[in-house]
């Protein structure tokens, strides 16, 4: 998967992609607005954020490229693609217990903390994307 050149953009399908694990410099885009929201998107190789409207949505330590990212109430979607592994951080109900796929593979039941943030690690190579669901118990 390539980066996302534009930082951030809507696809065809309605969903959001972001995010350039190739920038040697952190580069952010915002007051991106989309059905509604704004967003805005912080990105470079050690790691990209995205916020809806000044709220955390997705973090990824090393930076990473996400496309066809959608969510809805039960269920986050997405593929992500970095160089190497990465560790990313998402933003979902408080304290409510999640089922983690990765490439369709269920590698687990996961809560949530007070906050809402649940965190996956994954193993990644460059060229090659990982699709991630979370679904809601």
């Amino acid at each position: 998967m390539a980066a996302v050149k534009e930082l951030l953009r809507v696809e065809e399908d309605g969903t959001l992609s972001f995010g350039d694990f190739t920038l040697a410099q952190k580069t952010k885009l915002d007051n991106f607005e989309f059905e509604g929201d704004v967003y805005k998107v912080k990105t470079f190789s050690e790691i990209t954020k995205l916020e809806r409207n000044g709220m955390f949505v997705y973090e990824s330590v090393p930076g990473t490229a996400v496309e066809h990212f959608a969510e809805t109430e039960d269920e986050v979607a997405f593929t992500v693609s970095a160089k190497e592994d990465a560790q990313f951080t998402l933003e979902l109900e408080p304290d409510c217990e999640y089922i983690v796929y990765v490439d369709d593979v269920n590698i687990g039941k996961m809560m949530t903390n007070l906050s809402g943030k649940l965190s996956v690690s994954a193993e990644l190579q460059e060229g090659v994307n990982a699709k991630i669901r979370v679904a809601r118990v």
